[in-house]
């Protein structure tokens, strides 16, 4: 059966166009989905980093442990 679908795909232009697209959205959402959840991440170091500051933690080591740079860390 699957081989049988991939020849008729292979052989009709339109198909294949077809099945370029899906693939293209359904990589375009996995990708949309994936740099959603980095920024998510990155928030929220930056929030946590907001809060070691204020409590007086100093900056290099709040930098070592949430993974962000001194310069995100300083202007967080």
């Amino acid at each position: 059966m699957a081989g049988a679908l991939l020849m008729e795909i292979s052989q009709d232009e339109h198909q294949r166009a077809k099945y370029r697209s899906r693939r293209m959205f359904e990589t375009d959402m996995s990708s949309n989905i994936l740099t959603a959840e980095e920024r998510g991440e990155n928030r929220k170091a930056l929030e946590g980093a907001r809060n070691l500051k204020a409590e007086g933690i100093p900056h290099i080591v709040i930098s070592e442990a949430l993974g962000l740079t001194l310069t995100e860390v300083e202007t967080a």
